[in-house]
C-alpha cells in the first residue's frame, strides 16, 4: 500500500499544482494561455511532474516564463507591422504540444525505460533548449533585427519573414538555449558536458528550422509553424543524444 502511494503520489502533487498555478495564469489581465491552452498546458504539466518531478517542471516553467516574455518585446511594432503572434502571444493547444510535444515524449520514456534516464533528460533539455532559442531569436529578431538575411540565399527580406535570420537574434537565441542548458544542469538532469550538447543540437536545429521555412513551409499547408516546431524540436532532441551516444562511445 505503501509503495502504490509513493508511485502515485507525484502525480496527486503535480495535480494540484498546475491546477494553482494555472487558476493564477487564468485570471492574470494580460493572457498567457488560452482556456484550452490553460487545459492542455496542465496535462502537460502533470506529465511533467509525474515523471521528472520538480526538476523537470522547473525547466518548462523557465521555458513558459521566458518565451511569454520575450513575445512581448516590441509587441507594439510588431503589430503595427503585421509580424506579432496571434492573440496577442497567448498559447493555445496547438502551441503546447508544438513546443512540449518531443519533451513530454522523452519524459514519459524515463518513465517507462529507466535506464535511458539521463539520455532521454539529455533529450528533455535540449527540445526545450532548442525551442527557447527558436523563440527568442524570431522574437528579438522581428523586434530589433537591424538586418535580416533568407538563410538559404542570404539576401535580405523584411523582418518576420519566414526563414528570416538575423544576428541580433541569433546571438539572443543563442543565450537563451545556454540559459535553459544551465538549468537542465542546476537541477541535475544533464551533466556539464550535456550543456555543450544542448546548447549545439539547439543552433543546429534552429538554423535547419529556419532552412524548412525558407524552403518548404511554403509549399504545403499542413507544415504550420506549429508541425515545423515539433520537427525542430525533435531534431534538437535527437542531436543532442545522439552527440552524447558518440562522445560515450569513444571517451568513456
Amino acid at each position: 500500500m505503501t509503495s502504490l502511494f509513493n508511485d502515485i503520489n507525484p502525480w496527486i502533487i503535480g495535480l494540484g499544482l498546475n491546477v494553482i498555478l494555472l487558476g493564477i495564469v487564468a485570471i492574470l489581465p494580460k493572457k498567457l494561455l488560452t482556456p484550452a491552452g490553460i487545459l492542455n498546458a496542465g496535462l502537460l504539466g502533470i506529465i511533467i511532474w509525474g515523471t521528472l518531478g520538480w526538476p523537470g517542471y522547473l525547466v518548462v516553467v523557465f521555458y513558459f516564463l521566458v518565451g511569454s516574455g520575450v513575445t512581448r518585446i516590441g509587441i507594439a511594432e510588431k503589430e503595427a507591422a503585421g509580424i506579432a503572434e496571434k492573440r496577442g502571444g497567448a498559447r493555445g493547444p496547438e502551441n503546447v504540444w508544438g513546443s512540449a510535444l518531443i519533451a513530454a515524449l522523452c519524459a514519459l520514456g524515463v518513465l517507462f525505460l529507466p535506464d535511458f534516464k539521463y539520455l532521454l533528460s539529455l533529450g528533455y533539455i535540449a527540445s526545450f533548449s532548442t525551442k527557447l532559442s527558436d523563440t527568442t531569436a524570431s522574437e528579438v529578431g522581428k523586434a530589433y533585427g537591424k538586418s535580416t538575411f533568407l538563410i538559404t540565399t542570404l539576401q535580405p527580406v523584411p523582418r518576420g519573414t519566414e526563414g528570416a535570420v538575423s544576428l541580433e537574434g541569433t546571438v539572443a537565441g543563442m543565450i537563451a538555449s545556454i540559459a535553459i542548458a544551465l538549468i537542465g544542469w542546476g537541477v541535475n538532469l544533464i551533466n556539464p558536458v550535456g550543456i555543450i550538447w544542448s546548447v549545439i543540437a539547439a543552433f543546429i536545429a534552429t538554423n535547419l528550422e529556419s532552412v524548412i521555412g525558407a524552403t518548404l513551409q511554403s509549399k504545403y499547408t499542413w507544415l504550420t509553424n506549429e508541425v515545423v516546431n515539433i520537427f525542430n524540436t525533435f531534431i534538437g532532441a535527437i542531436s543532442a543524444m545522439i552527440m552524447a551516444l558518440i562522445y560515450q562511445s569513444i571517451f568513456v
